[in-house]
């Protein structure tokens, strides 16, 4: 794991906690086809609680982080490069990666790693993961979204 990674408290992940007709909605509206078998918890299990086969992903990865299946092959390498696994990434973080993805491709640029990390670096938080801003970098993304309620209660399997 890189060098930079700054570590934060660690807790219990919260159960389920969203509705059943969003996750059809998502399910629909990102074309999630049958054999990718999304699954929407049972009460009272929590993000870790995956079926053998299947992994977490979360709402916001998709609401708020424009996250799209398949995923890229530069999400791909981040996740290689800092040897974490998708469902450990917080939506924020997210937000961060897709938003360095569109703005280096929209510039004709190939995203990579050791482009990311001129302008973040790797926050570790009850668990998960996520992008902050590196020192003095310019800062790529002015408006974050600010708030991402009950994220860790909103998942699904896949």
């Amino acid at each position: 794991m890189a060098e930079e990674e700054t570590q934060v408290q660690e807790g219990p992940l919260p159960v389920l906690k969203w509705d059943q007709g969003l996750f059809e909605q998502i399910i629909r509206g990102f074309r999630f086809p049958p054999e990718w078998d999304a699954q929407y918890p049972r009460q009272g299990l929590t993000a870790v609680d995956a079926l053998p086969g299947y992994i977490t992903l979360f709402k916001d990865f998709f609401l708020q982080g424009n996250f799209r299946l398949p995923a890229t092959e530069f999400k791909a390498h981040i996740l290689h490069y800092y040897g974490f696994h998708i469902s450990q990434m917080s939506p924020p973080g997210m937000v961060r990666v897709r938003h360095f993805e569109f703005f280096c491709l929209s510039h004709g640029i190939e995203p990579t790693v050791e482009k990311i990390r001129v302008f973040y670096q790797l926050i570790r938080n009850i668990g998960f993961y996520s992008f902050g801003n590196r020192g003095s970098a310019k800062k790529i993304l002015l408006n974050p979204p600010k708030s991402f309620h009950d994220w860790k209660k909103k998942f699904f399997f896949i």
